[in-house]
């Protein structure tokens, strides 16, 4: 998650809490077209009991934070809140600003915790490799120690602002390895693995936190290109981690791949939000809180932007000790030009386009192809990342019907590419009946080459309150053949599953969905991210804890497609990080393909029955009456596709019939 105004995000007033869900439901038989009324609308709210909605998928196990991430006498304690995860084997690792929980998941009907470990530094992005755990930390609290007494100096060699590499060998027992610092430190990273370099791995940081002094960590500089063309602006940073070494993890390039971008058109706020900014801000200057306009928002500044400018405030005086009155009243006269400055950078000739991005939110790259995709603020990147060490941008892509470019998905062939739009920093209510279906949406862009075309947006397809944070956010590839499948969290949204194989007609074809958390206030909850991890969707609840999911047959997905994609089998998981997706001989393979020939009309009925009959009997013999068997299959199917309306789907299934016939 990521406020557009990074500032004021400490001053965001939404109560966090956490629990278990296990209320009551309904339960939908599965069909080609949604229940009606949707079942999501009007979902009773609750913590333990909050009632739950389903169609074509089944919850297998909630199970709540464990003590140590639970502040039950606090809602709206940022610390407790649960962010992504990473998985290695039986293992989920579970991201949070208050450190990591480890469970397992050996048996996803009860998982159990199997360690929490207490490192606060913001949200934890986490990923591993093999023995190795990395994870995020940006927060100005984050110590080098994982103490929870946070940094208090402006300046200080114990805070962590970077990426924290661990040998997680014993899960039980991470042991810390080193940090590597960053000037901006990490809000997300990526791990990058390299087919040309298996001696290594890369770490790809997106750093949005303000740069820090160098007197902290030298080098910082937040000063534009053209005075300092080693600024930690515009730029990420590649960190090296050699495996046989992991000590020796460094970082290696910062690239510029934003070099030459200029600011991105975007939509302004809505009516309601931006008269609730405004009664907010009303609220707080009366109170003596401190405010900006940021192109016609009012927001309210957060403690620690104020506190550093008042700090400065007192030293440029030369003063000790707490601010006065009167330095309160300097930086309130001067607050609005400061941001301005934050807002529009350096001067520049009437007529000149603000710059473009300065960081990127995420980045998800797929090695087997060589691309990665960027999703940058203002702009969705194409990255050529065959060399790992110096990702260089080869493409970029805006719209103005986003507002903040928040990650990247490809599809299995990497003919297409998903980027998501998280409009109001995942904490605010954007899927409203009021607001735009293009709004907080996702944007399905065809790959051919370094061009990318718009397709469609897909959005939660049903009305959440303004008492739940929604709005598109992680979600990964279900690896079904054939098809275009994607799981996917939308924090108090719920989880939706949608196929977008015809990019310009995404479709819906299952969901789970709770009640808010509070129908009076809006509590932030919901699914941060949704993956599927051999057989089972993963959902990081924010405040409820982990849960676990499994689709159910239906006429929209069969269980052919279901056990197909089941042969799919993840040693670990790093959703940025895409593995090619390759399916071994199988019968149920072929049948996935039979079952979407059948669902497409692809093929007349008579010949799917025979071509069912005739799978049926090549699966019960062996050796060479098999191969015969499936070699005359093969023919017959080849003067079918001549007939085909979806030749494309015929020829996947004769491929799938040769691979079993050698």
């Amino acid at each position: 998650m990521k406020s557009r105004f990074p500032f004021a995000l400490p001053l965001l007033a939404f109560a966090f809490a956490a629990c278990a869900s296990s209320g009551s439901h309904a339960s939908y038989s599965s069909s080609t077209t949604p229940p009606s009324p949707d079942p999501r609308i009007g979902l009773r709210a609750g913590w333990m009991d909050a009632q739950e909605a389903f169609w074509n998928i089944r919850l297998v196990s909630a199970t709540e934070p464990s003590p140590d991430f639970i502040n039950r006498t606090t809602p709206g304690d940022f610390r407790m809140i649960n962010s992504d995860l990473t998985i290695r084997g039986n293992y989920v690792i579970q991201g949070n600003f208050n450190g990591l929980q480890m469970w397992d998941i050996s048996n996803p009907k009860s998982p159990k915790l199997y360690k929490a470990f207490v490192c606060p530094g913001s949200q934890s992005d986490v990923s591993v490799y093999r023995n190795l755990l990395f994870v995020s930390g940006e927060a100005l609290n984050g110590r080098t120690d994982c103490g929870t007494q946070g940094v208090t100096d402006t300046v200080s060699h114990e805070r962590l602002r970077g990426i924290r590499i661990f040998d997680a060998t014993d899960l039980a027992n991470p042991r810390h390895i080193t940090d590597v610092q960053t000037c901006r430190g990490s809000h997300t990273h990526t791990v990058v693995t390299s087919p040309t370099d298996t001696a290594n791995v890369y770490i790809y940081v997106s750093g949005s936190a303000p740069v820090r002094s160098p007197n902290e960590l030298a080098g910082c500089s937040a000063a534009q290109p053209d005075s300092n063309p080693n600024t930690a602006l515009f730029r990420i940073e590649v960190i090296q981690v050699p495996l046989a070494h992991p000590e020796q993890a460094h970082i290696v390039s910062s690239p510029r791949i934003f070099q030459d971008l200029t600011e991105a058109k975007t939509h302004a706020e809505a009516a309601e939000d931006l008269a609730r900014a405004k009664h907010s801000a009303d609220s707080a200057r009366a109170a003596g809180g401190f405010t900006a306009t940021i192109r016609g928002q009012d927001i309210v500044l957060g403690p620690n932007f104020v506190r550093t400018r008042l700090d400065s405030i007192v030293k440029a005086r030369g003063g000790t000790g707490a601010p006065t009155g009167a330095d309160s009243a300097t930086l309130r006269a001067n607050m609005q030009a400061m941001v301005d400055r934050i807002v529009e950078g350096p001067p520049r000739p009437a007529g000149t386009p603000r710059p473009g991005p300065t960081q990127c939110h995420d980045i998800t790259v797929y090695p087997a192809i060589g691309l990665a995709g960027g999703a940058c603020g203002g702009y969705g990147l194409l990255l050529d990342i065959r060399d790992a060490a110096n990702p260089t941008r080869i493409a970029a892509v805006s719209d103005s019907n986003f507002s903040f470019w928040h990650s990247a998905t490809f599809n299995s062939d990497g003919t297409r590419v998903l980027f998501t739009d998280e409009w109001g920093g995942g904490l605010q209510p954007r899927c409203r009946p009021t607001d735009k279906p293009e709004w907080g949406a996702d944007a399905i862009f065809t790959l051919s080459g370094t061009t990318l075309t718009f397709k469609s947006y897909y959005k939660l397809p049903v009305a959440q309150t303004a008492n739940e944070n929604c709005v598109a956010h992680n979600g990964s590839l279900i690896p079904v053949p054939g098809r275009d499948i994607m799981a996917q969290g939308w924090y108090q949204g719920g989880i939706s599953v949608f196929d977008w194989t015809d990019p310009s007609h995404p479709k819906e074809i299952a969901f789970f969905d709770r009640g808010p958390m509070d129908s009076t206030k809006l509590v932030g909850a919901g699914s941060w991210s949704a993956y599927w991890y051999n057989g089972y969707i993963v959902s990081s609840e924010i405040s409820r804890g982990l849960d676990i999911l499994e689709l159910q047959p239906s006429a929209l997905l069969s269980q052919n497609e279901i056990d197909a994609a089941k042969l799919i089998h993840f040693d670990y998981l790093n959703a940025q990080d895409q593995q090619k997706l390759v399916w071994p001989a199988s019968f149920v393979v072929a049948r996935a393909y039979v079952d979407q020939l059948a669902r497409s009309g692809g093929l007349a009925s008579a010949r799917l029955a025979a071509t069912r009959d005739a799978l049926d009997r090549a699966e019960r013999l062996s050796g060479q009456p098999r191969r015969d068997a499936l070699a005359q299959l093969v023919t017959q199917l080849n003067g079918d596709a001549q007939g085909s309306s979806d030749q494309a789907k015929v020829r996947l299934l004769i491929a799938a019939v040769t691979d079993l016939g050698k």
